[in-house]
């Protein structure tokens, strides 16, 4: 069992005292030890903090996240679920998409690192997908800057986890809608390069109560699929949205 000490900064945050979910899913991901391109889900047990040290622990075929003896989340190596994707709508529609973002009238959480209005250009990913009747939906189009990079010179994989995120609910089509990422099981085929012109595209899946199932997928400039995701969003009850 392999063991490090890690830390959320709040820049990645979601809510404004915890890691957004997309970000935190991909970090715990990271102790799963599976090739590089495998699928990884991720499920989400407690709002993940910020600024603290945080253990993440991994077997290879399985990790945690804990603060102090707490599970905040737990990873496994999985095959990727058989999901039915979108061509990429292209950079043009994905921006007339972008237009029609909710978010921008009503946000729950403005600051996010992923689809939060209030964020620079230079700090949060500011990924807003909109509903401008196109298929499957839901689009919005990305540019991966340079402070993205990881220790190896490519984009962050944990900013491709957080990218999928935010943009499958706003797919859901429920402006308001008090829900947290409960499960996210994604697989990165490729990454995107600095300054390249991509796509997010977002889809409802169905409901089962308080659980909503979407799906999200990023594509390069060229078209080709760079990642995709299965989300599971948890509604919540009055008492726990308030």
């Amino acid at each position: 069992m392999n063991e490090s000490e890690v830390l959320i900064a709040r820049r990645f945050r979601g809510p404004d005292q915890s890691a957004n979910g997309g970000y935190c899913s991909g970090l715990v991901a990271e102790g799963v030890g599976a090739d590089a391109d495998a699928a990884v889900e991720v499920t989400l047990r407690a709002p993940p903090p910020l600024d603290l040290p945080l253990r993440l622990r991994g077997d290879g075929t399985t990790a945690e996240l804990l603060d102090q003896d707490r599970v905040l989340a737990t990873a496994r190596s999985v095959t990727m679920p058989a999901l039915e994707l979108p061509v990429s709508c292209g950079w043009e529609a994905a921006g007339e998409a972008a237009r029609a973002y909710v978010g921008h009238q009503h946000h729950p959480y403005p600051g996010c690192f992923v689809c939060g209005p209030q964020r620079a250009a230079d700090d949060g990913l500011r990924i807003f997908a909109g509903d401008e009747g196109i298929a499957p939906r839901f689009a919005a189009p990305w540019t991966p800057e340079a402070s993205l990079l990881g220790a190896h010179g490519q984009i962050d994989r944990r900013m491709i986890w957080a990218a999928l995120d935010c943009p499958s609910y706003f797919a859901l089509d429920k402006p308001g809608l008090p829900a947290l990422l409960g499960r996210m099981t994604a697989q990165i085929s490729a990454l995107p390069a600095v300054g390249e012109r991509c796509v997010l595209m977002a889809w409802a899946i169905d409901q089962d109560g308080r659980k909503h199932r979407s799906a999200s997928a990023l594509y390069g400039e060229d078209g080709r699929l760079l990642a995709h995701a299965l989300l599971v969003w948890i509604e919540l009850v009055k008492s726990e949205s308030q």
